[in-house]
């Protein structure tokens, strides 16, 4: 679906159903360099389950035009915008990684717009080492290969849909590659700066109202479970109810643990709001 956010082509995955704004709705948002394409299996068992699905490629990712936003706030803003063209009055977000920060960030400043709050593979900060950043903006080829590397636990995952030529390391590269072929120069930087920037993660947790699930990765080395227990403290701190759940993967938890994710993900939704 395309939406027009401020005068700008938004696209949204709507997982094989026309979105309804009289259903619960749930907003999907993606990590750096990605699309709604790393939801594909939640956002279609949402969407034939009695809620509205909004998975966004962000602003410059995807489908989405651009210019892509330099900061996390900006990219929560956007996020509003959406929910606003789509006419949902309020969604549970549900971000990954990158995502993650921008679903915190609107959580905590839109609670009357938020039901909800899904953090996968968070961490609070989410510090991007510097070699990695000049990687990035230098020589993109590389920080692809050394990230695609680092998001998964096993170089043999079994996969949940199995296939031949079905290889979860070289479906997630061709995607980065992908992206930053459509998208403007320098994206995968402009996404890492964003994230490494963003220093407001435990000050908007003090203002997280909502209900919280915490989906963290064993095995992930890039925001490993560790480095989202500032958060979860902080959230408990303020009050909100937090869940928190350890699964077996990496960092690329929607692929490597697809169904564990989508048990996490749909009974929390259940818990935060009734579907139709």
């Amino acid at each position: 679906m395309i939406l027009d956010v401020g005068g700008h082509r938004a696209y949204v995955y709507t997982g094989g159903k026309a979105f309804d704004p009289a259903r619960p709705a749930i907003v999907f948002v993606h990590g750096a360099q990605h699309d709604h394409s790393v939801w594909a299996l939640q956002t279609r068992y949402f969407a034939h389950h009695g809620f509205g699905v909004l998975a966004v490629d962000l602003p410059g990712h995807g489908r989405s035009d651009g210019p892509a936003r330099r900061d996390i706030g900006a990219l929560a803003d956007w996020l509003i915008d959406v929910l606003d063209a789509a006419g949902a009055p309020r969604a549970i977000f549900a971000g990954h990684s990158m995502g993650s920060l921008v679903a915190l960030d609107a959580a905590a400043r839109y609670p009357e717009r938020t039901a909800g709050l899904a953090l996968v593979a968070t961490a609070a900060p989410m510090t991007v080492s510097d070699a990695l950043l000049d990687a990035a903006r230098e020589r993109e080829p590389q920080a692809i290969g050394m990230v695609n590397q680092w998001s998964h636990s096993t170089i043999a995952a079994k996969p949940s849909s199995p296939a031949p030529g079905f290889w979860l390391q070289g479906m997630n590269q061709r995607l980065m590659e992908r992206i930053g072929a459509l998208g403007e120069a320098q994206l995968f930087h402009t996404d890492f700066s964003a994230c490494n920037a963003y220093t407001d993660s435990l000050e908007r947790a003090a203002s997280v109202r909502c209900p919280v699930c915490v989906l963290s990765g064993k095995r992930d080395v890039m925001t490993p479970p560790r480095a989202a227990r500032p958060l979860v403290d902080a959230l408990r701190k303020a009050g909100a109810s937090v869940r928190t759940i350890e699964l077996e993967g990496g960092h690329a938890l929607m692929s490597e643990e697809p169904d564990a994710v989508l048990d996490a993900l749909f009974s929390f939704a259940l818990a935060c709001a009734k579907p139709a």
